[in-house]
């Protein structure tokens, strides 16, 4: 056990001294499409930091019915009910693009929070931002088009990921706006008819991201700019260029 360098972005963010302290406390582990590392009420006995990847938390209804509330790349962390000192899974989580994870036993995260004053101030910053998401995402469902939505869902998936290329399928996009399979299938066609994306079999290809965010309008935008004030850039546009940060 043990991980130097990682590569996530929230991570990074810590003073180096706290960050050293801290590696050695965490695995390497990769998770695959379509894993569910978690159902609701399940016993939380560990924190994911994402170096890769995407992955949804999905509220699942009495009948069944499941429904995205945020989903996560390697700018964030699972779970914040950790941070919050509450021991069951309040969602299902689900990998939608498996990666390479940083792992901690739930224990030794609350120790690092209690030892490591960054880290503790970091992940109350962290959980606020997480919040903006969900509150972004009930006012885009009750107040947006189901093109907006996915025009917003697509950026987010392409801050989260790296290149154009999206591996996402009609059945989670329909998961992920709470919409039925064949809507999210006429959505897709709209977007497409705009030139701003390409489809093809579980892919979809980001072709003019400008084009999204008018298409998105004010559906995206205001949880990941308080991201970027409370922790720093991750929107692909804002992330700073090799040359820019070594020099």
């Amino acid at each position: 056990m043990g991980v130097s360098s990682p590569r996530n972005r929230l991570l990074q963010t810590l003073p180096p001294e706290e960050l050293e302290d801290l590696m050695p406390r965490f695995e390497r582990v990769q998770v695959q499409k379509g894993d569910i590392l978690w159902s609701v009420g399940d016993l939380l006995d560990s924190v994911y930091f994402p170096e890769a990847g995407l992955s949804s938390n999905v509220a699942v209804t009495s009948e069944g019915r499941r429904i995205e509330v945020g989903c996560f790349g390697d700018e964030g962390m699972i779970s914040t009910a950790s941070v919050l000192n509450v021991d069951r899974a309040p969602h299902e989580l689900l990998v939608q693009v498996g990666g390479p994870w940083l792992r901690i036993g739930v224990g030794p995260f609350r120790d690092a929070l209690r030892s490591s004053p960054a880290l503790h101030d970091l992940m109350l910053r962290y959980t606020h931002t997480v919040m903006m998401t969900v509150s972004q995402t009930a006012m885009s469902n009750g107040a947006h088009s189901v093109e907006e939505r996915l025009a917003r869902w697509i950026l987010m998936a392409h801050d989260r990921l790296e290149g154009d290329e999206l591996s996402l399928t009609h059945d989670f996009l329909s998961i992920m706006l709470a919409t039925q399979r064949s809507t999210v299938t006429l959505a897709i066609q709209a977007l497409e008819g705009y030139g701003a994306i390409q489809a093809r079999r579980a892919l979809i290809i980001v072709r003019d991201r400008d084009m999204l965010c008018d298409l998105a309008g004010n559906s995206y935008g205001p949880a990941e700019t308080e991201y970027e004030r409370q922790i720093g850039p991750f929107r692909k546009g804002m992330r700073p260029t090799a040359s820019a940060s070594s020099g």
